[in-house]
């Protein structure tokens, strides 16, 4: 059962960079000093440390504090959802989900400066290393500086993903930096995953401590980002990368799974609030949380920590995304708090799950079946929604009471905007487990079958007699990931690093009925304007503008 904490759980996702002042307290007592500036400041280990949370404050502001965040982007790109958002809003979503720039002829807000802000961060800590002084005894220097460098290989994986053609920036600076190949990008990734994997010791943050030390990257979590990069590089691109082997890949994830750390949440739904949540009065979380496993569980291999505290001062530690994919209403409808409506689910992708796939419910709310739209309250959704498709995302659903307040907080004082906590899982392992099939491990098949099996399985743990065993073949384990890890932000991905035209012919849809303003509508997405793009997207002309153009559009966005 989860409680809902309102200080920081882990100093993972502190908002303790210099100067900033918005964080309550974390597993350590940290000093805020305002008076801090690069002048004075990395000094000591304690110096380092401070700094190193400001590092993972910026890879929590990017991921989790944009609206537009690369979660909801990835899924409103993919083949899970459409655009959504208010009848009276503008087409921004249509353009994502799309590919077409009639829809929107001005790019929308994506995180990208939220990105490279986090990627400063890490720059000035890694080329102050060397002025620090490093404790003689215990020092922490190979720890802090491997979490410093995975955090920046994150964040430039993710928009190298979503851009392509971006700068490769390695130093503190506030100068104009063209865009870089690529392969050069990637070979800063894999290097700082690399000494990442070197100089985290294994035990550093062992998942019997998960309660104070969640959040923090490990050797695993770098381990599993590794082979996931290198995954999506041959994919891609269609080549190896010169600086990971295949072999080497798999090597990172057989660690992991060797490690003995991890292991698969028997039930699949209790992995998400959402899916296990019942309708619970203000302040009865015990009701609201259900059986739900918690956080930090035995799958999490990496997830970034947010919480309730916040305010519209700057001081947010929760996720500012989360509002955006609730369903469009006036009040909660128990135990499902509304929000903007963004990446309403496709129906088609509804339709795909096998009889007896657990995912299914566990992952997609589905308004008619859950009597939500003979709510009086429901009608507002219909009428106020852009592709009203009758399914939305419960993974990361926000929960609510049943007076309709936000269960962010316990007294159901929580703000809908600001106060949404859920951890964002950016690896499970199930993922490692998958990915390893997918390398040709030994084991391919067993790994195979855990997944699998654990989707056809009850509460009494008996498999269902709709079971299909299937062999662990490249194409069913990408079939499984579809399922398996659907709004999870990765399926995107996956179909690209199939190659362009696989995915486009994939993606594209005709005339698939929606509801806009409670009227009919219809959504067709094109292969070719998806080939044309190459899958990448638009680079937002507020950018180019600044950098006075250095920056150059995205071939097929011009």
């Amino acid at each position: 059962m989860k409680k809902i904490n309102f200080n920081i759980v882990a100093a993972s996702f502190l908002c303790l960079g210099l100067g900033m002042t918005s964080c309550t307290q974390s597993f350590l007592d940290v000093e805020s000093k305002t008076e801090s500036t690069t002048g004075n400041f990395y000094k000591t280990e304690k110096d380092a440390y401070r700094a190193l949370l400001g590092c993972y404050d910026g890879f929590r502001l990017a991921t989790c504090n944009s609206p537009v965040n690369f979660l909801v982007m990835s899924e409103i790109m993919g083949y899970e959802c459409f655009g959504g958002s208010g009848a009276a809003d503008g087409n921004g979503m249509r353009l994502i989900d799309r590919f077409d720039l009639s829809q929107n002829p001005s790019s929308t807000g994506s995180s990208w400066a939220g990105y490279y802000s986090g990627i400063y961060r890490c720059n000035e800590l890694i080329t102050r290393e060397e002025g620090i002084q490093w404790n003689e005894s215990d020092s922490k220097r190979n720890l802090y500086m491997g979490e410093c460098r995975a955090i920046r290989a994150i964040l430039y994986f993710d928009i190298v993903r979503q851009f392509g053609n971006i700068p490769l920036v390695v130093e503190p600076t506030n100068e104009n930096v063209p865009q870089a190949d690529p392969a050069d990008v990637y070979a800063l990734i894999f290097s700082d995953l690399k000494y990442a994997i070197e100089n985290i010791p294994a035990d550093a943050y062992p998942k019997s401590q998960a309660s104070t030390n969640d959040g923090h990257i490990t050797k695993y979590a770098a381990e599993a980002i590794l082979a996931r990069a290198y995954l999506y590089y041959t994919g891609y691109y269609g080549t190896e990368p010169a600086d990971v082997t295949k072999a080497e890949a798999l090597a990172a994830v057989e660690d992991i799974i060797a490690s003995g750390e991890f292991e698969l949440v028997p039930e699949y739904r209790r992995l998400w609030p959402a899916a296990c949540a019942g309708k619970a009065e203000v302040g009865d979380v015990e009701t609201l949380y259900g059986d739900y496993i918690g956080d930090g569980n035995s799958e999490t291999v990496l997830a970034v920590k947010c919480t309730a505290t916040g305010d519209y001062a700057g001081n947010n530690d929760g996720n500012t995304w989360q509002v955006n994919i609730a369903m469009r209403t006036t009040t909660g409808i128990a135990p499902y708090m509304y929000g903007w409506g963004y990446a309403p689910v496709n129906p088609l992708f509804v339709e795909e799950y096998e009889e007896g796939d657990t995912r299914r419910e566990a992952s997609i709310i589905d308004a008619k079946g859950e009597g939500l739209e003979d709510n009086p309250n429901f009608g507002v959704c219909i009428s106020g929604s852009q592709e009203y498709t009758g399914y939305y995302i419960k993974k990361y659903a926000p929960l609510a009471f049943t007076n309709g307040q936000s269960a962010a907080k316990e007294d159901g004082t929580g703000n809908l905007m600001i106060s949404n906590h859920q951890d964002y899982v950016l690896v499970r392992y199930a993922d490692v487990l998958l990915m390893a099939a997918e390398l040709g491990s030994p084991n391919a098949q067993t790994y195979f079958d855990k997944v699998r099996e654990r989707a056809f399985k009850g509460k009494d743990g008996s498999l269902s007699p709709l079971y299909v065993a299937k062999a662990a073949t490249k194409e069913n384990i990408m079939e499984e990931r579809r399922f398996e890890f659907a709004f999870e932000g990765i399926n995107y991905w996956d179909l690209l690093r199939q190659g362009i035209e696989y995915a486009a012919n994939k993606l594209a849809v005709q005339n698939v009925p929606v509801l806009t303003a409670g009227a009919p509508a219809e959504i067709t997405i094109n292969a070719q304007d998806i080939i044309d793009k190459k899958g990448l997207s638009m680079i937002s002309e507020t950018q180019i503008t600044l950098s006075n153009g250095v920056l150059k559009q995205n071939p097929g966005w011009d």
